[in-house]
């Protein structure tokens, strides 16, 4: 009588495991390079405000960062987070800086990319439109990206603040330079006049989230509700178990989302483009909606 036996199975080789994990690796990449990277996430928020005027309960603001035109980031792609935008229909549209890419390609194709995108943003519906510039604005040229940016409808807040007002109640945008390649002067952007006045509290933008800690060493930080920032990409890759492979200066401590300083809020958002590669994993481009609320 014959007794059945299994069959083993024939040993993987040194070259079938690594064809194996070259076509894993080329997955991974197209996934995150033609996948994720394109896949915009709309993320909503009621963001309570103390003080906040009951006009402004329900004031719809959508923020955008981290452009990166073009050197990675394809001008449909920014066109998409604009349909989205619109769709929104918000009171406001806040922009936090990197409008362009430095230091890869040469700066006379970067100062084309920052006048391109500035045009595109024309394609906003929102008539109040506000921006701060990042460090790759500032590596490039601070000027020429406001100077784009303010021919083409954007007010940057440049170490400034303005009012915004609805049925005569207000509160105050103000902005500042970025920290990493800039000079930002919180007393210019939140001056003593408009601090800690009822009913009108302070939103800054600010390019990079973890200066938020040198803004609360000053009266002028500490005046603050509200700060909107990017930079980091949310860690733009980010590996299970381990996290973002790859953190900006001033953008290591509060990578995305939500953070809390007593009266101060601050939200990270992950931006749009990329640098380094072209590549998001596990960390999808963002588009926020805040609806600010009366505390």
């Amino acid at each position: 009588m014959t007794v059945p036996h299994k069959l083993s199975k024939a040993p993987i080789s040194r070259r079938r495991f690594l064809l194996g994990g070259a076509c894993a690796g080329a997955g991974l990449a197209l996934y995150g390079g033609e996948g994720e990277r394109h896949w915009i996430e709309i993320t909503h928020h009621d963001v309570s405000l103390p003080g906040l005027s009951p006009p402004f309960d329900g004031y719809r603001i959508a923020q955008l960062s981290d452009i990166h035109l073009d050197e990675f980031t394809e001008p449909f792609l920014l066109l998409n987070a604009i349909h989205h935008i619109n769709s929104m229909n918000p009171d406001a549209v806040f922009i936090t800086g990197d409008f362009v890419t430095y230091g890869i390609l040469p700066s006379k194709y970067a100062m084309g990319s920052a006048w391109q995108c500035a045009d595109l943003l024309r394609q906003l519906e929102c008539p109040h439109r506000y921006a701060v510039v990042g460090n790759h604005d500032v590596l490039l040229s601070r000027a020429a990206v406001i100077e784009s940016l303010s021919a083409n409808g954007i007010t940057v807040l440049d170490n400034a603040y303005l009012p915004i007002e609805r049925a005569g109640a207000r509160f105050w945008l103000a902005g500042v330079d970025d920290p990493v390649e800039g000079l930002p002067i919180p007393e210019l952007a939140i001056p003593e006049s408009i601090r800690n006045v009822p009913c009108e509290p302070i939103v800054l933008l600010c390019h990079a989230p973890d200066y938020v800690d040198d803004l609360l060493r000053t009266p002028a930080g500490r005046a603050l509700s509200l700060v909107l920032s990017g930079h980091t990409h949310g860690g733009q890759v980010r590996i299970p178990l381990i996290g973002a492979t790859t953190l900006p200066p001033l953008g290591r401590k509060y990578v995305e989302g939500w953070f809390r300083f007593g009266n101060l809020q601050l939200y990270v958002n992950r931006g749009l483009g990329t640098v380094g590669v072209p590549v998001r994993f596990d960390c999808p481009p963002e588009v926020t909606l805040s609806t600010l609320r009366s505390a």
